[in-house]
């Protein structure tokens, strides 16, 4: 006789313990990997966009008198002794930290590197050290001289996150705008946002026609079409880019096609230009909007359609009530992989773009392998982060899957009862985590724009 299986509540949860051990237990190489080799480096440099010892190291009693400073008059000569002081002793005992030290100085004010030099070299006799380094150098007596060695003295700092959105920090602890010549970084991240932003909408142009196409054509064709979607992937990004040099230059491929088609009466400039970063990454993206598309497009019975039809709807009426609709999670899939993905593109517009069309991922590269700037580089690349943290929390807010939905789906479910701001208010009371999360990053980015406008 068979033993029928033991489902009392204590069998049942000791299963599914049993499971759930097993499947972390499957998980744990991958989670170990992505921890040691992904997160924890990755946490590791972003830590450096707001914590920075290079100069409170070295200059760790003159941090601390100059904590108590209000910035109103020059510190006291007890202030200029003690930073003598540890100048001296660092010049002499540990030079290249004190390097370190007279770096992050400079980044915080131009100049600092000379200043330090001839007052490392200075032996007051006398005078007081506040005498002699005024006498040595007039830019000691100025106070802003002195707030920026308050503020590169702090370990923990908001200089290289305020910078990276066009502020700064006065002596006084108060942030305040960059002056227009030294605000660079909204308009870089506009660009950025400008560039994704038309890169997605033309993915989504040529990507939509083709996935219904590749829907609705015989098996057999389709795959062989798939391939030739595919095919992008299995070239390298650089060799496919350094391909559209030679195409879209002034003797290239376009140019003469366009000329002898008589479309152009001359070759016109396409390449080191907003046009060639479009064009290639266009190119370059395209199957990452073609697949989502074309996944949820296989899934949709072609007899909705018909029916609609036969229920006297015009076909394009029904595509648009009907068929539209039904691919939309496709087309958000697509469209939030297309925009992510454009906004950390470098080699691309590096190659075939101008001084004037380099994004974000750019100027991370600059600050991390040519100055040596790190902490500009992390609050960079820590805006950028929050900029696509921020997108993803929206797009999951307006299209959330699982239970409830979202906004977007019970917008069109609900239509005649309710609003959409009631449909809002009721998707945060849903989801408030999510919704916190993503309108404390949305702030962040109407933020950024806002100033960008302002400056």
């Amino acid at each position: 006789m068979f033993r029928r299986p033991d489902r009392s509540p204590r069998n049942v949860l000791a299963a599914r313990r049993r499971e759930t051990l097993r499947a972390v237990l499957l998980l744990a190489p991958a989670l170990l990997f992505l921890g040691t080799c992904f997160v924890y480096p990755m946490i590791g440099m972003l830590t450096n966009s707001f914590h920075d010892e290079a100069a409170s190291s070295v200059f760790p009693r003159t941090a601390n008198a100059l904590r108590q400073w209000d910035g109103a008059a020059l510190p006291d000569d007890e202030t200029w002794a003690v930073f003598m002081e540890e100048l001296q002793r660092a010049r002499e005992s540990d030079r290249a930290a004190l390097a370190g030290a007279v770096r992050r100085m400079n980044f915080d004010e131009a100049g600092f590197r000379g200043l330090m030099r001839k007052a490392g070299r200075l032996a007051p006799e006398g005078a007081t050290v506040r005498e002699a380094l005024i006498a040595n150098d007039s830019r000691w007596g100025d106070p802003e001289t002195w707030g920026a060695i308050k503020r590169s003295t702090q370990a923990v700092t908001p200089f290289y996150l305020l910078a990276a959105v066009d502020l700064a920090q006065d002596r006084f602890g108060d942030i305040v705008s960059r002056p227009r010549e030294e605000a660079i970084f909204l308009g870089i991240l506009w660009r950025t946002f400008k560039i994704s932003l038309v890169v997605t909408l033309a993915c989504f142009a040529l990507a939509y026609p083709l996935a219904h196409l590749l829907a609705h054509l015989p098996r057999g064709t389709a795959n062989v079409l798939m391939i030739l979607v595919l095919v992008p992937f299995w070239t390298s990004l650089l060799v496919r880019t350094s391909s559209w040099i030679v195409l879209l230059q002034k003797e290239g491929v376009v140019n003469d096609a366009l000329v002898s088609l008589g479309v152009l009466a001359e070759p016109v400039q396409l390449i080191y230009n907003r046009t060639g970063v479009y064009v290639a990454m266009v190119q370059i993206l395209l199957p990452f909007m073609i697949l989502p598309i074309y996944n949820t497009m296989i899934g949709i019975p072609p007899t909705y359609m018909r029916a609609a039809v036969s229920l006297g709807a015009h076909p394009l009426l029904a595509f648009r009530k009907v068929y539209f609709p039904l691919t939309v999670p496709g087309i958000s899939a697509g469209g939030l992989l297309v925009f992510c993905l454009s906004l950390g593109y470098y080699i691309t517009p590096a190659l075939v773009g101008g001084p004037g069309d380099q994004m974000v991922a750019y100027f991370i590269a600059f600050y991390t392998n040519q100055t040596i700037n790190w902490g500009l580089a992390s609050a960079l690349a820590l805006v950028l982060l929050l900029l696509t943290v921020t997108i993803v929390a929206l797009q999951r807010l307006a299209l959330g899957q699982g239970r409830g939905g979202g906004i977007v789906d019970r917008l069109s479910q609900r239509k005649a009862e309710n609003t959409a701001a009631a449909l809002v208010a009721e998707s945060l009371r849903a989801h408030p985590r999510r919704a916190a999360s993503a309108v404390v990053l949305l702030l962040l980015i109407v933020t950024i724009i806002a100033l960008h406008v302002a400056t």
